[in-house]
């Protein structure tokens, strides 16, 4: 019998400084990235190749938010906080609770505000988190065993 996997989006939390974050627009509204490659590569003029460790494990959340999420005040105060005190530097992590994924830095903060706009339809609000040192574990979501 073929396995069925089960991905719920409202099973993905976010937490940043301990504030959980809804309130998501429609379609993808969390994306995770590394700044740079983990390792380079250098191939000499005879053929020998050498991988270069770049021990730069900064990265980016990017999250897309509904203009109406209450969620736009916990971001706005963060972003606000960092930009008057410089204490605006703030743990976050991702996890998938019905699967194994999990994304987490201890030094994250808001980069800049994010762009406004108003029309007839819902806007999004798209804010991108600067992350130093930011973990990632790509996990599956097990199989139903009926």
């Amino acid at each position: 019998m073929p396995g069925i996997a089960t991905y719920v989006p409202s099973k993905v939390v976010l937490s940043v400084g301990g504030a959980e974050i809804n309130g998501y627009a429609d379609g993808e509204f969390i994306n995770v990235d590394r700044a740079n490659d983990t390792f380079n590569k250098s191939t000499g003029a005879d053929n020998r190749t050498v991988r270069i460790k770049q021990n730069d494990f900064s990265g980016s959340i990017t999250i897309t938010l509904s203009q109406t999420s209450e969620s736009n005040n916990i971001l706005s105060a963060f972003m606000i906080l960092d930009e008057t005190t410089n204490d605006g530097i703030v743990p976050v992590l991702i996890k998938d609770l019905l699967g194994s994924s999990v994304y987490v830095s201890a030094y994250a903060w808001v980069r800049k505000p994010p762009a406004g706009a108003y029309g007839k339809d819902d806007s999004n609000r798209e804010w991108v988190l600067d992350c130093a040192n930011l973990d990632i574990f790509h996990g599956g979501n097990p199989d139903f065993q009926g």
